[in-house]
């Protein structure tokens, strides 16, 4: 066989252990927002104080009246009875009334935010003195101080246009974007326990601990941005009064085990249509309540990857329904090639022939010559919705390569994890033999009802080495690739590993594969291409034992791993993760000390593979999404280029769209408009269906139970 390879010195890696200790049943704090909109309690949500009772409840007020919540809802009180702010200056200030702006008190402590700076009253001498915060890094004359706290361990905070900053036994800690703040224009602040402090904004709300921030804005936190004030329950709940309502923001202590058996319970009962896995439609904005079923273009890659999930749960608990679950994925998968016009055709979506929506008419001639003019590859093909053999559903064609990547990931995980019988391994063999088999019978592509390619299935070697083809050049080779090992590995038919070394031979498909997505133009860089290249990768690497197509398709993937490193995606992170482990596996059975791998280029093949045997998952990473990940999967409109903690990616066509912390990684998943693990960490606006969808707990659960299952997550 020849091959072609550059060995690259990848000599910076190190080897990062996976997560330590039990952290399957560690607490930790789970943030759940609740939204008041105050509709039937109040005339308007324009809510001006919030503070909390004698009995440890919220009281709140606007303009119209002033309301009580009594721990189910809100009832309307009397106008005063709302507890008055106890900031009354001690001696007269260093400035005049009018100039005071925010006035906080500790004890025999007191301090004043004004216009002309910040000051502090003297314990012992009982004087102002005027405050002027430095540190190593920065000297600030302060003016307009909007807000001063004292938090619970006697610490001075302050905000203001320059920034943030506390003073802890006479030193100095200052904040501006450069050290994380998001944000600086104060409204409001309020002391929580253990030294947070919550301070409220003109765009949103921010809890600093320490030297961390956490930022709460837009709806999937707030019910308006405009932050009016803030009062912080003993046990950690905020509840932040705002322009359009209030929010409650708990932290509810719970594991990620209880998280996991949270998002089966939510799968199964708002995601699950005749065993097929996708979002779901809100008919009232917000409101999961208001769910129907929901068909997407990509109905057989997501229920993919909830077998998948189920798969690994099984192989990481034994617990019978994660089999049942995994199974009826399969047979749902499977349907989708069955039903179709050719054997081995996957369809997209299955819905019954009197589904409410009229589909046809909808992506009927009229849509597509829209779509043509906007778009001069749109594939023209009607109906998009045909009829099956029975007349009793329709089924979506025009598939697409996501859909293949999902369908062999699932394949190959199921009849390693779960089919564990002949009679379990045949359906898995079957159905995986009519794809491939089809996808070689036309020349390695999908072949539409029309007789032609369908628009993203083209895996042929005339398309990929043609000018046309060059943009998916790397990822399909690399894919096609991936499909054939798959098949070998679970038909054991000898013909496809024979496919492959003929695309290999001829057409030079594991040299296009070293490039396994487009890096560059930005035009030409989407984030899911990102999942079909891990998803495919894990096949490809998995099930390959050439040592040398080994070393190459590791190089491979450690190109696409230093592309998406950073954007903390949990099950990118996993899978990359899952791969580094099995290849260090490889390396110490001793294959590479042979001398036989890449002999031309004496030892630096093995010096290569050595330095790719341990590479770093970035597992802090993932727990940290896995962990931030919030319980409310709804879509919702997040626009974070505003923030002053983020570096603009200066990249040619992507300001201001693209960007990242200043830590080097993409912002916390709460913080960010999407949760999918098919989309750009670092996009720094998203808008998910704009609240009238919910995503699936599959984004949680897959990197989830398949990090356990590879040892990552103990």
């Amino acid at each position: 066989m020849k091959k072609i390879v550059i060995l690259l010195s990848l000599g910076f890696m190190m080897q990062v252990p996976a997560s330590e200790g039990n952290v399957i049943n560690e607490k930790f704090p789970q943030e759940i927002a609740t939204i008041f909109e105050m509709k039937d309690a109040l005339p308007d949500s324009f809510i001006l104080n919030i503070a909390l009772s004698e009995n440890g409840l919220p009281v709140a007020e606007t303009e119209h009246g002033a309301v009580a919540y009594n721990g189910k809802s809100w009832h309307k009180i009397q106008p005063g009875t709302i507890p008055p702010v106890m900031n009354r200056l001690m001696i007269a200030p260093p400035v005049d009334q009018d100039q005071i702006i925010a006035v906080t008190t500790h004890g025999d402590q007191q301090a004043i935010g004004a216009r002309d700076g910040l000051f502090l009253l003297e314990k012992e001498t009982r004087q102002w003195r005027r405050l002027t915060p430095a540190n190593e890094t920065y000297s600030w004359a302060l003016r307009d101080v909007d807000v001063v706290q004292f938090d619970s361990k006697g610490r001075l905070w302050f905000g203001c246009r320059q920034g943030i900053g506390y003073l802890e036994n006479e030193r100095w800690h200052l904040f501006t974007g450069a050290e994380g703040l998001p944000y600086n224009q104060f409204t409001c602040s309020t002391a929580g326990a253990n030294g947070e402090v919550w301070f409220g904004t003109t765009k949103g709300a921010i809890r600093a601990d320490n030297n961390c921030f956490s930022y709460r804005f837009s709806r999937r936190w707030l019910p308006n941005d405009y932050v009016t004030a803030i009062a912080v329950q003993p046990y950690g709940t905020a509840w932040i009064a705002t322009r359009g309502g209030i929010s409650r923001i708990e932290r509810k202590m719970m594991t990620l085990e209880e998280k996991a058996a949270y998002f089966i319970t939510q799968t199964e009962q708002r995601h699950n249509r005749m065993g097929f896995i996708a979002d779901c439609r809100l008919k009232t904005r917000y409101d999961v309540n208001s769910w129907s079923p929901k068909i997407s273009d990509n109905d057989g890659m997501y229920t993919a990857k909830y077998g998948a999930a189920q798969a690994f749960r099984y192989a990481a608990t034994g617990e019978q329904q994660a089999k049942v679950l995994a199974r009826r994925s399969l047979n749902a998968c499977k349907r989708l090639v069955d039903i179709t016009h050719e054997t081995g055709f996957p369809a997209r979506v299955i819905i019954p022939i009197d589904w409410g929506e009229p589909v046809n008419e909808q992506y009927g001639r009229e849509y597509n010559l829209r779509r043509r003019a906007s778009d001069p590859f749109w594939k023209l093909i009607l109906p998009r919705f045909v009829k099956s053999k029975d007349g009793k559903y329709l089924w979506k064609c025009d598939t697409s390569s996501d859909e293949l990547a999902g369908h062999y990931f699932f394949y190959g995980i199921y009849y390693d994890l779960v089919a564990e019988t002949e009679q379990e391994k045949e359906p898995v063999r079957q159905v995986v033999r009519d794809i491939t088999d089809h996808l070689i019978r036309n020349g390695f592509l999908l072949r539409d009802h029309d007789g032609t390619p369908t628009r993203w299935g083209n895996f042929s070697p005339e398309f990929l080495n043609s000018e046309r083809g060059w943009e998916q050049r790397g990822l399909n080779s690399m894919m096609m690739l991936s499909f054939l090992n798959v098949a070998q590995h679970v038909t054991g038919d000898s013909k496809y590993a024979e496919a492959a070394e003929m695309l290999r031979e001829k057409h030079q498909y594991h040299i296009n594969a070293m490039q396994s997505k487009m890096y560059f133009p930005p035009d030409f860089v989407v984030p899911w291409d990102n999942n079909l290249c891990l998803m495919s990768l894990h096949g490809l690497i998995k099930y390959e034992f050439d040592p040398e197509l080994l070393l190459m398709y590791r190089l491979s993937l450690e190109h696409a791993w230093l592309h998406i490193s950073r954007q903390k995606n949990a099950l990118w992170n996993i899978i990359y993760g899952a791969l580094v482990q099995h290849f260090a596996d490889i390396f110490d059975s001793g294959v590479f000390d042979s001398g036989n791998v890449f002999p031309e280029a004496g030892p630096y093949a093995r010096f290569t593979a050595k330095q790719l045997k341990n590479t770093d998952p970035r597992m802090n990473d993932v727990l940290e999404t896995l962990r931030g990940m919030p319980l409310d999967l709804i879509g919702y409109e997040m626009d974070n280029s505003h923030r002053l903690d983020i570096v603009l990616d200066p990249t040619p066509g992507q300001l201001p769209k693209v960007g990242w912390h200043v830590n080097g990684g993409a912002l916390p998943i709460q913080e960010r408009g999407h949760v999918r693990q098919d989309r750009d960490g670092f996009a720094l606006y998203a808008n998910e269906d704009g609240g009238y969808a919910e995503h699936e707990g599959t984004f949680f659960l897959l990197p989830y139970y398949m990090g356990r299952v590879h040892n990552l997550i103990k």
